[in-house]
Parts: structure tokens; sequence; C-alpha cells
């Protein structure tokens, strides 16, 4: 799998409540599209399981083809809203379950945050295996330690699969943690000002 650089993902719990809505979370995939975007996933830890499908479905009719689609934990969701790939954590659906419900074509992420459960990753069915969290994060409630840069270069060693490093990556440190061996950087909170804008300027860094 070639992972281009940047990795967006649209999570559900940065909106408001109010701002909860299907037209309001596909405006702002597509805007992470139209800054350059290739690669997004959709992640909702607040929502039901309707929300979801619909939220899922929209952005997928509206970005079609042209972005590659990630589910966050739900792999019947992935195919029932026609996304390419689900992408499940150390307390979602295991990578080996995800992989009998997905079958064989579609893409499977594995997230990690020790090289124990890398290597675990590594050895299952995962096409690319997310570390971190890289930097303090905020995007959840008990966040696992920081591994910082020395954590990645580790993880780089441990594994030949995609790496995608997750956790308070920003403009200003990206580049850091790509020369640190990362293939891709997952990002969340500072799209949120500017998606466009934003995305050109990581896909413009990471060049």
């Amino acid at each position: 799998m070639n992972l281009p650089k940047l990795y967006a993902i649209v999570d559900v719990s940065c909106f408001a409540a109010p701002l909860r809505t299907t037209a309001a979370i596909v405006d702002y995939a597509k805007d992470i599209a139209a800054g350059g975007a290739t690669l997004i996933q959709y992640r909702n830890k607040v929502g039901n399981t309707r929300e979801m499908l619909s939220h899922a479905r929209e952005i997928r009719r509206s970005l079609g083809d042209n972005v590659t689609l990630i589910m966050n934990d739900r792999a019947d969701i992935c195919i029932a809203a026609g996304f390419q790939g689900v992408h499940v954590g150390q307390e979602d659906l295991s990578p080996e379950s995800a992989r009998t419900v997905l079958g064989p074509d579609r893409i499977l992420g594995a997230s990690t945050h020790t090289l124990e459960q890398l290597q675990d990753a590594d050895a299952g069915p995962a096409d690319y295996i997310a570390f971190g969290p890289i930097f303090a994060t905020s995007s959840k409630r008990n966040p696992d330690p920081v591994v910082g840069l020395a954590g990645i270069r580790a993880a780089r060693t441990a594994t030949k699969k995609p790496l995608i490093a997750i956790g308070g990556i920003t403009r200003a440190n990206a580049r850091s943690v790509i020369d640190a061996g990362a293939d891709s950087v997952a990002v969340i909170a500072d799209l949120l000002s500017s998606p466009t804008k934003v995305a050109e300027e990581f896909l413009r860094l990471l060049v």
C-alpha cells in the first residue's frame, strides 16, 4: 500500500453537538479533499449507527472515487457505505475479525501504542499500522503515553508495513515525524480552522 503523506481524519466529536449534521460533516470532508487530501478517515465515537451510516454514505456519494475513505472501527458500516477500508484501535474489533468481515480486498489499518502492540499488528492482517501518540494529543479522553520521535524511529525499525504517525501532529512538527521514519501523518485538530488551506499547507510541507 502506497500511503499519501497526509492521512486526514474527520472526527465528529470535534463538532459541537448542534453542528453534527450530515451536511456540516460532508462539507468539512469536501473541504479537506479540496485541499488535496486523498486519504480520509471518518471517525465517530459519539454518534449512533444510524447517524454514522448517514454521514458515511453521503461522504462517499459526495467525494466519489477521488478519495480513499476509511471507516473508524465499524467494518459493517464500511461495507454498507461503500468505503474502501476500516481502521481499528486496541479496544475495537480485532484486526483478524475485521479482516473476516471486510474480505481480502478492502484496506485494513490498526492503531498501536507500544512496540509490543506494533509487533502484533505487523504479524497480523493489517495493511498499514498507526503508531503513537507521537506528541500530546487532545483527541482522546485518556490518551496513551507519548512516544516522541524516538518512538517512531523504533517503530520504523520494527515493521516494513506502511507506518502512520498519530497524535498531536501539526504543520509545525509534521516534517520531523516524516524524517523520523513515518510514511504518513494522521491529522485531526490542525485541520479544523481552515481545512482546505491547511491540507494544502501540509502537502506542500511534506513533499
